[in-house]
């Protein structure tokens, strides 16, 4: 598959097939969908907005990202590697190397924040990083 350009569709198409991954995980199945529940449509579109925010400046997103991952229960280290497996791995086939780079770049930054609010410090490194 050639990669796709950088654009809002081909931010969509690596947020719902990262998110369809995700729904059939195992171990992030669970959180996200008790997290979300039947809302995935207006969850999908905010993923949209945000990495379109990210990636290409867009400003579509609004919100506390910090704030809403912290209300949420029963979050652990693997929940963190597992999420950046998959997204990275959605990220290296859908994009060139350097677009999949900056994608994962964000994805790390998110997860360390992350990270250090439930746990105090980042409890892991990145899948493709030693620990």
């Amino acid at each position: 598959m050639n990669p796709l350009p950088l654009t809002p569709e081909s931010i969509a198409t690596l947020v719902h097939e990262f998110y369809d991954e995700v729904r059939a995980d195992p171990v992030l199945q669970p959180v996200f969908d008790g997290a979300i529940g039947d809302n995935w449509t207006p969850h999908l579109a905010r993923m949209v907005d945000f990495w379109s925010t990210v990636m290409l400046g867009s400003r579509n997103f609004q919100g506390n990202v910090f704030g809403k991952h912290m209300l949420l229960n029963g979050v652990t280290p693997d929940h963190f590697l597992r999420w950046l497996t998959l997204f990275e791995a959605t990220a290296t086939r859908l994009f060139n190397p350097a677009d999949a780079a900056e994608f994962k770049t964000v994805a790390r930054r998110i997860a360390a924040s992350l990270q250090y609010g439930f746990f105090g410090e980042v409890k892991i490194a990145s899948p493709q990083e030693p620990s």
